[in-house]
Formats: structure tokens, sequence, C-alpha cells
């Protein structure tokens, strides 16, 4: 029988209507800002299917705008964040489309990275894409993301740097564009890599992209 976190049964403390439009539009925000990790200006998102046509009465613009800025679900600000959002450009683009999930969104930030994924239910959510490349992350593991140029061994050198560190790899897992092309690796971790770790990684010819991803609370 599948367990359920106490986080899914009661649904979390929450400013807005809805666990799904509100509370996990800002969890999206919030992970997309984990993985971005940098400061940023300019933000695109297309909100699709349920999301686009019900969303705006659920406060999901809002929620997202204020995960991204790093607002949490129980912050009483996210009903004024356009008020907040100073010096940052935002827009909202409404779409139908029926592979996607009804409740999803592409977060483009700074025309650098497109962070997709979807409120799966009460607040709970789901990073399937980055950059194009497939991923599968809830923010329930602290995660190593990585983006290189596909050649044999990486994995070898990933994991060996982290378990150096006498840290447990929970799950890894591999995309690529094609054979010797752009590739991604993210490694689900039972405890929080440090930045030397990181900085080990970086490292690594041919890695053009690495980010510590901690898990949401």
């Amino acid at each position: 029988m599948e367990q359920k976190s106490l986080f899914s049964v009661i649904s979390p403390i929450m400013v807005g209507p809805s666990s799904s439009h509100t509370a996990g539009a800002v969890r999206l925000g919030l992970m997309a800002r984990n993985i971005y990790k940098n400061d940023f200006s300019k933000v695109k998102f297309i909100l699709y299917n349920s999301f686009a046509t019900t969303g705006f009465g659920h406060g999901t613009d809002k929620g997202l705008l204020a995960g991204l800025l790093g607002y949490t679900v129980d912050d009483s600000r996210i009903k004024n964040i356009f008020d907040l959002a100073q010096g940052i450009e935002y827009s909202y683009e409404y779409v139908e489309d029926i592979s996607r999930h009804p409740n999803s969104v592409d977060i483009i930030i700074d025309d650098k990275m497109t962070v997709s994924g979807d409120s799966v239910g009460a607040g709970e959510i789901r990073i399937n894409k980055i950059n194009g490349f497939s991923v599968n992350i809830d923010g329930t593991y602290h995660t190593l993301l990585l983006m290189y140029k596909d050649k044999p061994g990486m994995i070898s050198r990933v994991s060996d740097i982290i378990q150096k560190q006498k840290i447990n790899i929970a799950s890894l897992h591999c995309d690529r564009s094609a054979k010797g092309g752009n590739a991604s690796m993210y490694v689900a971790l039972d405890i929080p890599v440090g930045e030397d770790v990181v900085e080990k990684v970086r490292e690594i010819p041919d890695v053009y992209f690495v980010t510590n991803i901690r898990k949401l609370k």
C-alpha cells in the first residue's frame, strides 16, 4: 500500500484558496529558484490547462512569482506580490495542451533556463524537465544536478566524488540529446552535499552547469 506523507493528507498551511493552484504554484516557483540559484531580472510563466483557465482566481500567477522570489506558502505577502516584485519583468501566457498535466507550467528565467513542472495535488509538485532534459524532482530529496557533454565515465566520476564524502545516493538518472551531445544527470541524496563537492564536480572537463538543490520543507 502506498504511504502518503502527512503533508499530502492534511495539505499545507498556506495563503490562498487551493493547495494545487496556490500552494503548488508557490512550491514550483521555489523549486525553480533552487535550481537556477542566480539573481534574475526577467521571467515568463506559461500556464497550461487548469492552471491557465482557473488559476487566476486561485492566485496561481501570484504564487508562481512569489515562490520564484523566495516566499513560502504561508507568507501573507503573497497576495501583494506584484507590488513587491520591483525590478523584475514578469509575464504570463495561457495555453491549452492535452499532452500536459492539468496543472502544469513552464518557467523561463532570463531566457537562459526553462523549468517545467506540475502541481500534483495537496501542494505537492514535480519538476519533469529542465532545459528540455527529462528529470523527476519533487523536492523530497537533496539533489545534485549537472549538465555536460556526453562522454564515457561521467557517472563514475560524479558518484566517486559524492561517495568520498560518505553521502548515500538514493537514486541517479541521466538523459542526453544524442550520443556525444548535451546530457544531464541528477543525483538524489540522503543529505545535501557541500559547495566543495559542487566545485569538484564543476571542475570535471565538459561539465558546464552544476547546481545543488535543497529539498523543499
